[in-house]
C-alpha cells in the first residue's frame, strides 16, 4: 500500500484508499473512546494503526505507513504506531474528530455511504451513537473481565466468545450479572437457559408479561369452566387441570416466541440448503414491530415474512398442545362413561379436528392479536412517561392483555362452534 497523509486518510477522499479498502471485506464500529474502527478481511495480515493526527491538520512529511506481514516484518512508520495482532484481518482505528456518527453503509448525515466520502455538519455527529446511548459504551474483554471477577462470576461460553471478539454493551452485561445473581430459580435460569437470558437481557419486563398472560388466561378460563360446567365441575375437575396445563404451555409460547431478545454472539449455522434457511430465519424480527437499532435493522419484507413465519410456529404450537390436552380430556371422558354411562353425556369432541382447530386459530387470530398487543406495549414503553414512571408500561400491560383474552376467548367460541367441535 502507497503512503498516504494523514488528513486523506480521516476525510475519505483519497479515492485509491478508496477502491482498495471498498474491495475488501469491510466494517466500521464505534468504540466506547469515540474512535472509529474498520476491518478489512485479507489473507495472513492483521495491523492495527493508531492515528491520533486530527483531520484539520496538513500531512506531515514523511507521515506514512505500510503494510506489515507476516513475511516481512519492515516498516516505514514515523508518528504511527503498528502493531500485528493476528492473520486474518486487518484492523484500522481512526480518530474521528468530530464525534461522528455510526458507520453502517447507508450514507448521509456524515455517515460512510458506499459511493465515498460522507458528507454532513459535526453538529450531526454529536448526537452520539444512539445505541451507546440506549445500552451504554462496549466494553472491551480485559473490561468485561474485570467487572466479572470483581463479582466472582462466570460468563456463559457465548458471553464470553462475545467479549473476545466484539465486546459486550455495558449495560447488557450489568443486568447479566444482576439478574444471574437472583434467587432460585431465575438466578439457576439466567446461568442456564440461554433463551430465558437473552430475552431478558432484551426485555427485563418480560417474565412479568408471561405472568400476567398466565394469570389473566387462568382466571378467565377458571371463570368459564365453572359456568359451563356448573355443579359437575368438581366432577370433572381433571379435565379443568388438563386444560389449565395446556393453556399455561399456550402462553408461555405466545409470549416468548414474539419476545425481543439480545444477539450475542454468532450462532452455529450448518452449511448448505439448511444453512441458507437459519441465516434467513435469524435475520428476521422477533414480531412484526420489533424496534430498529444500529445494527439491527429490518426491511418491510423481514416484518411480513416474520408475521407468516410466527404463525407457522403458533399453528404447530396449537395444533400439538390440542392433541395432547384433547387426548387427555378425550381419555379421562372415555374411562369415566365405561364406568358410568349418562343420557346426559356430551359426546366425546373429535381429536384431530379440535387440533387443527387449535392450530388455525393461533396461527391467524391469536398470531394477529399479539403482534398488535406486542407493538402496543413498544410505543407505550418508549414513551417519556413510561420511562420516566415505569408501572404506567406495566398497568398498560395488564389492561391490554386482559382485553386481549376476553375478546380472544369469545372468538374462540364462535370458531368452535363454526367448525362443529363444540
Amino acid at each position: 500500500m502507497s503512503a498516504f497523509g494523514l488528513s486523506h486518510l480521516v476525510n475519505v477522499k483519497n479515492d485509491v484508499v478508496l477502491r482498495k479498502l471498498w474491495g475488501q471485506d469491510l466494517s466500521f464500529v464505534k468504540n466506547s473512546n469515540k474512535r472509529f474502527v474498520f476491518s478489512v478481511k485479507k489473507k495472513q495480515r492483521l495491523v492495527t494503526l493508531s492515528l491520533s493526527q486530527p483531520p484539520e491538520a496538513e500531512p506531515q512529511s514523511g507521515a506514512a505507513t505500510s503494510i506489515v506481514t507476516k513475511e516481512s516484518s519492515e516498516s516505514t512508520i514515523t508518528k504511527e504506531e503498528v502493531r500485528i495482532l493476528g492473520s486474518d484481518y486487518e484492523e484500522a482505528k481512526i480518530d474521528d474528530g468530530n464525534g461522528g456518527g455510526f458507520f453502517d453503509g447507508n450514507g448521509g448525515n456524515g455517515k460512510f455511504n458506499n459511493g465515498g466520502g460522507g458528507g454532513g455538519a459535526g453538529g450531526d455527529g454529536e448526537k452520539g451513537d444512539p445505541e451507546e446511548e440506549e445500552f451504554g459504551p462496549i466494553m472491551k474483554f480485559e473490561e468485561v473481565m474485570k467487572e466479572t471477577e470483581a463479582r466472582g462470576v462466570t460468563l456463559p461460553s457465548d458471553m464470553l466468545e462475545a467479549a473476545k471478539n466484539v465486546g459486550i454493551r455495558k449495560l447488557l452485561l450489568l443486568r447479566y450479572l444482576d439478574l444471574q445473581g437472583s434467587s432460585w430459580p431465575l438466578g439457576f435460569a439466567m446461568r442456564s437457559w440461554g433463551m430465558l437470558r437473552n430475552r431478558m437481557l432484551a426485555d427485563p419486563s418480560f417474565l412479568f408479561k408471561i405472568g400476567t398472560e398466565i394469570v389473566i388466561d387462568s382466571c378467565c378460563a377458571t371463570v368459564a369452566e365453572v359456568q359451563k360446567r356448573g355443579k359437575d365441575f368438581w366432577a370433572e375437575f381433571e379435565l379443568y387441570v388438563a386444560d389449565l396445563l395446556v393453556g399455561t404451555v399456550v402462553n408461555v409460547a405466545l409470549v416468548g416466541m414474539l419476545a425481543p431478545y439480545a444477539r450475542i454472539g454468532q450462532p452455529s449455522i450448518s452449511k448448505g440448503f439448511l444453512g441458507r434457511m437459519q441465516r434467513a430465519y435469524g435475520a428476521l424480527p422477533s414480531s412484526v414491530f420489533e424496534a430498529e437499532r444500529p445494527g439491527c435493522r429490518f426491511t418491510v419484507k423481514q416484518r411480513l415474512a416474520t408475521y407468516f413465519y410466527k404463525g407457522f410456529l403458533y399453528g404447530s404450537v396449537g395444533f400439538a398442545c390440542g392433541i395432547i390436552g384433547q387426548g387427555i380430556a378425550n381419555m379421562i371422558m372415555t374411562v369415566k362413561r365405561s364406568m358410568k354411562k349418562s343420557e346426559e353425556d356430551i359426546p366425546v369432541p373429535p381429536l384431530v379436528k379440535s387440533a387443527a382447530l387449535w392450530g388455525v386459530f393461533l396461527a391467524v387470530s391469536s398470531n394477529t392479536r399479539y403482534q398488535i398487543v406486542n407493538g402496543l406495549e413498544r410505543l407505550v414503553e418508549a414513551s417519556p412517561l413510561a420511562k420516566q414512571v415505569p408501572p404506567v408500561a406495566m398497568a398498560f400491560t395488564v389492561g391490554v392483555r386482559f382485553a386481549n383474552n376476553i375478546y380472544g376467548g369469545m372468538q374462540f367460541v364462535d370458531w368452535a362452534r363454526w367448525s362443529g367441535v363444540q
